[in-house]
């Protein structure tokens, strides 16, 4: 049974928060202000370090909740990560932009009872510990639910809550290797005699933005019931979800083939050609002059072409060597054939598609302003250049949301900065 709730949540948290003997939480979950975004009045502790929980909660701050980042006194590791500015981090900056920091010691008594109170105050709590390590502190999900159903609570980790590798550490790295992703990837490199090395994190953003529906899925829950959720975000089944066809073709006797798209090498660079369906392979046809292509038994349906891919290809790419690739990419996009060629980073920042859409919008922090991705949607509620642009100092925040959260009086804040 739902039980009856007050604006700022529920009537069994507040008693229980008084009968503990901590703070009055300041209320929370309340209507949505003109502007703020579709997640105003929406309030988050962000218990996440590193990538993938961070990343999460920036989208919810992106998106108009108030995320408060609850950090250790020496900070998240990623303050110190290059990309440095002055000595500050635009890594840390890139996922913690719009957040509140805090910083608490939980191994003070005075600490852990202010993370405990500031909880209290909040709809959702993210964490990235491995499991265990929050009830250390009597801040896991079965601790805080019990004082709040109204709580949704995430966890990311690299393996989930449960099972024989729960406790194991991951990163995102391991996770790659771990998921089965690293190899499928392997064996779709003809030269490779060797898995790939890792500079990209696919496992943290992508498992960051899962968290992030999960969060919302929650919340759209508890609208619905009154009640919180407990939410269970693992990295190597993230991972996993994209592996669709490897799956399928695992469980399935015989050999199945899979078409790959590999790089097309033109005079200075290289290009991405997809002449996907009998539409496609025609205009690349058109495109190349040649005709004969069209009436070629090792081309002449898709099913044929499948069985003869590397040749196709090696018929492109003696075609593309002519051309730079911007010649070869205007050619083949004239003649509507899917393409594009491989660019830098720098290079797609400036492109006039990212500007256009406002790709890019602007963060800030004591050394300066920089650049940081928008969240990969365009909402109309929540225009980019309505979103917060303040990467927080290190517990710049501590006393203002003590005050405001939690409810505490100068002589409490003074008792948790001096931990």
């Amino acid at each position: 049974m739902v039980r009856q709730m007050t604006r700022g949540g529920s009537m069994g948290a507040e008693n229980a928060a008084k009968h503990e003997g901590g703070a009055v939480p300041a209320e929370r979950g309340t209507a949505v202000r003109a502007g703020g975004g579709p997640l105003a009045g929406i309030r988050v502790a962000d218990f996440s370090i590193m990538m993938a929980g961070p990343l999460c909660t920036r989208m919810l701050a992106d998106m108009g909740a108030e995320v408060i980042k609850i950090e250790p006194p020496e900070g998240d590791p990623m303050r110190t990560r290059a990309p440095l500015r002055d000595g500050h981090s635009a890594y840390f900056g890139h996922l913690n932009v719009g957040k509140r920091s805090v910083r608490l010691d939980l191994r003070t008594e005075a600490g852990l009872r202010a993370a405990h109170d500031i909880v209290t105050g909040c709809d959702v709590l993210v964490q990235s510990f491995r499991p265990g390590v929050m009830a250390k502190y009597g801040l896991d999900e079965e601790s805080c639910r019990a004082r709040d159903e109204r709580l949704v609570y995430c966890s990311v980790s690299g393996y989930g809550t449960r099972g024989p590798s729960a406790h194991l550490p991951a990163f995102a790295q391991i996770v790659h290797a771990m998921s089965g992703y690293d190899m499928a990837a392997f064996q779709y490199q003809k030269d490779a005699v060797r898995p790939a090395s890792c500079g990209i994190f696919v496992a943290d953003v992508l498992g960051g933005t899962v968290a992030y529906a999960a969060v919302l899925t929650g919340l759209a829950g508890r609208g619905r019931t009154g009640l919180g959720d407990a939410l269970d975000v693992s990295l190597q089944e993230s991972m996993m979800s994209m592996l669709i066809f490897e799956t399928q073709a695992a469980q399935a006797p015989g050999t199945w083939k899979k078409t790959v798209y590999r790089p097309v090498r033109a005079k200075d660079a290289f290009l991405m050609i997809s002449p996907v369906t009998e539409r496609n392979f025609r205009a690349l046809a058109d495109a190349m002059r040649r005709p004969d292509l069209l009436t070629d038994p090792r081309f002449a349906a898709i099913a044929d072409r499948e069985r003869h891919w590397d040749e196709l290809y090696d018929e492109i790419e003696e075609w593309a060597a002519r051309y730079t690739a911007a010649e070869a990419e205007e050619r083949l996009l004239a003649a509507g054939v899917p393409s594009g060629r491989y660019r830098e980073i720098a290079e797609v920042l400036d492109d006039p598609q990212t500007v256009s859409r406002g790709t890019m919008r602007t963060a800030a922090d004591a050394a300066g302003e920089f650049k940081v991705t928008a969240p990969p949607f365009d909402a109309a509620s929540r225009p980019r250049t309505a979103m917060p642009s303040a990467v927080p100092g290190l517990g710049a925040d501590t006393a203002g949301v003590l005050r405001a959260v939690a409810r505490y009086d100068d002589q409490r804040i003074e008792a948790v900065l001096a931990g």
